[in-house]
């Protein structure tokens, strides 16, 4: 049996025994490999299982499956890569991690402030430029990755896609459906891929409650909610750094478009495109950003209820996701930054469900217990790599990306005129 991803891989890693796992996976104190294990208690075995299966995830993601799925290699690796600003702190987290990769060579990064660019291209080894021509210029770079501020997304994009080069843009896609369009065209007319980094697609607990929903296991979904926080605007090098942008309208609109696109994507992967939404959006606690809370009611075929709560100023929570259905519930914990930064209750599970009439909760030891938020972040890389080497779409596509900001636009709508929008 060849496994092809870490979910399936880690049942029978956790029936292993530790003389079994010690031969399958890498070192768990190898931090050339395995950075991420370091976040991980090793007070019993089971957590000792979970480690390991999460250094066996930062392996997948660093080295990848290409062989072993059997599909070829249609692109020559390695596959050239360009940065077109660090701006977005995520794309450094990108090429930290694909500095490690066998088939990528880091190529060169353009990006407008020195300051912010130089010290990670000295740590990974790409040339840096003021000259964003000069990346997409380059005949060795194939595919580029754009950090920049929001409001430059889609005039690098275009750039970008005419010189044929293919295409990962941070989050969020754009400001305005125009925007997307405009990306999504420019990427069809150079035929070149165009991939979004929505990390909330490569967490194994978000994988599996997408599996449950979509196997009909809770029957019809009735409500949902999700939380998906951050403490930024609390944090003074953020208000006042080198990240400042996203707190600037023209620039990123709000942190409501800038972080609440994540559970955006996360609900329509999951649940389909929403028809409606109402929603409140404001400034709370501070008046530093355009808003720093914002809730948004999402209404889906079918007549389920969706719940999207987000917050630039909790820095503590547990509690997650609520779904509910007419045969059962799942409650996740521990699934954004201010979840994972807290002590962890020590019997209490990461992902659970309840099914109506059975004696007690399932429980899923295969779901780690995440206490880094970065590690689903650095898993965005690898997946995008394997689509362009073998040509199959990415896990997030531009059209992906556009149906995000749509939801989020309109739920900034409905706060500004109190009332429902409807989508297309």
């Amino acid at each position: 049996m060849i496994w092809t991803s870490p979910v399936e891989m880690a049942p029978p890693l956790l029936r292993m025994s530790a003389r079994a796992r010690r031969r399958t996976l890498p070192p768990p104190f190898d931090n050339n490999r395995a950075p991420a294990v370091n976040a991980v208690t090793w007070g019993s075995l089971l957590d000792l299982a979970r480690a390991l299966e999460y250094a066996w995830l930062f392996d997948f993601q660093r080295t990848g499956l290409a062989t072993l799925r059997g599909k070829g290699v249609v692109m020559n690796a390695p596959i050239g890569i360009g940065v077109l600003s660090f701006a977005h702190g995520h794309v450094q987290m990108y090429v930290d991690v694909m500095k490690e990769f066998p088939d990528v060579r880091l190529v060169a990064a353009y990006d407008d402030n020195a300051e912010r660019a130089k010290p990670v291209c000295e740590r990974v080894g790409m040339r840096y430029t003021p000259q964003v021509e000069e990346v997409l210029g380059d005949p060795n770079v194939q595919a580029v990755m754009i950090g920049s501020e929001t409001n430059r997304h889609a005039d690098l994009a275009v750039a970008a896609a005419q010189a044929g080069k293919h295409i990962l843009v941070q989050k969020p896609m754009a400001l305005s459906i125009a925007d997307c369009d405009r990306m999504i065209a420019a990427a069809e007319k150079a035929k070149v891929s165009l991939a979004i980094g929505f990390q909330m697609r490569h967490d194994p607990a978000n994988i599996k409650m997408r599996e449950l929903v979509q196997s009909g296991a809770l029957g019809k979904i009735c409500m949902v909610r999700r939380r998906h926080c951050i403490g930024v605007l609390l944090v003074d090098s953020f208000v006042n750094g080198l990240t400042r942008w996203h707190i600037e309208a023209d620039k990123n609109m709000g942190m409501f478009m800038d972080d609440a696109t994540h559970p955006a994507d996360w609900f329509h992967w999951i649940f389909g495109k929403p028809v409606s939404v109402i929603a409140e959006i404001d400034n709370v606690i501070t008046n530093v950003a355009p808003d720093d809370n914002g809730v948004a009611v999402f209404r889906f075929q079918g007549g389920a209820m969706g719940i999207l709560l987000n917050s630039s100023t909790i820095m503590v929570s547990e509690n997650t996701t609520e779904i509910y259905g007419e045969k059962g519930c799942i409650i996740q914990n521990y699934g954004d930054g201010p979840s994972c930064g807290v002590p962890h209750c020590p019997d209490g599970p990461p992902l659970k469900m309840f099914r109506y009439g059975a004696a007690d909760w399932d429980v899923f030891p295969e779901i780690p217990s995440l206490r880094d938020h970065g590690i689903r972040i650095r898993a965005v890389p690898r997946p995008w790599v394997d689509s362009l080497i073998r040509e199959t779409p990415p896990p997030a596509t531009g059209q992906d990306g556009r149906v995000a900001v749509e939801m989020i636009l309109g739920a900034y709508q409905s706060a500004h005129e109190g009332r429902r929008v409807t989508f297309a």
